[in-house]
């Protein structure tokens, strides 16, 4: 099993842009023009990209469809989008527009019927997106925290099929504060499936101490702030990562 590097575009209003914990009050712009980042990230040997369209995640209006279908006519590597997927027309929308794989969150606790409807429309296309707070899963662009933790909607969604999710600690997100390799860690071990780690990436250490799990489950990391603050290079974490399998 190898473990992935995912560089991290997070789009809104048609920008490249990063919030704080998921606080829309807090954006940094980084870049107008977002398919500037996508060339510099497989410039530098990216081999996925991770997506996430804010807007959509935040009001569900597809703003940001043509950006993105620009962004994956234009790009050599898969991409995965979320944000705002809570219904077949824009999964639909998405697949027609060659996004590799959609990222489904807060559907996963307001609609598990969608959620059971898309893993059988597009089975290994769909990643599930579990972004937590204090191990409570939180939805609608992590404005609302559940009653639900994560490790029992990560067991409750492998019933209908899942076999990818995307963990993120919110607490940690765009904070540069490290990532929670335990929870991580846990969460493939209870689920028993693939697990992408995400937020809180600060440094190649953080890589250092995630991949040795690749063979538990864990199979990939995203990282946002700390390439576009220069805090970790990407070249140097796809290194570090390609090292680690060889082990």
């Amino acid at each position: 099993m190898s473990f992935t590097i995912y560089p991290a575009i997070d789009l809104r209003n048609g920008k490249c842009v990063r919030l704080t914990q998921g606080d829309y009050g807090q954006e940094t712009i980084y870049c107008e023009d977002p398919r500037q980042m996508v060339e510099q990230f497989i410039q530098a040997g990216a081999k996925w990209i991770h997506m996430v369209d804010l807007d959509a995640a935040r009001t569900g209006e597809p703003i940001n469809l043509p950006i993105i279908e620009k962004l994956v006519e234009s790009s050599s590597v898969p991409i995965q989008v979320g944000g705002g997927v809570r219904n077949l027309e824009r999964l639909h929308r998405l697949l027609d527009l060659g996004v590799s794989r959609i990222v489904i969150g807060s559907a996963a606790i307001d609609d598990p019927k969608f959620v059971r409807l898309a893993l059988q429309v597009a089975g290994d296309k769909i990643a599930l997106g579990i972004d937590a707070r204090d191990g409570m899963v939180a939805t609608h662009g992590w404005l609302q925290t559940s009653k639900v933790t994560a490790q029992d909607l990560a067991n409750e969604m492998v019933q209908y099929g899942a076999e990818t999710f995307i963990f993120t600690d919110i607490s940690r997100d765009g904070m540069l504060s490290g990532v929670n390799v335990e929870a991580v860690r846990s969460l493939a071990e209870a689920c028993g499936k693939q697990v992408i780690a995400s937020g809180g990436v600060r440094s190649l250490e953080d890589i250092r101490k995630l991949a040795p799990y690749q063979d538990q489950g864990v199979t990939g990391v995203i990282i946002g702030k700390a390439l576009y603050t220069h805090q970790v290079q990407l070249e140097e974490a796809i290194q570090v990562a390609r090292e680690a399998e060889a082990k």
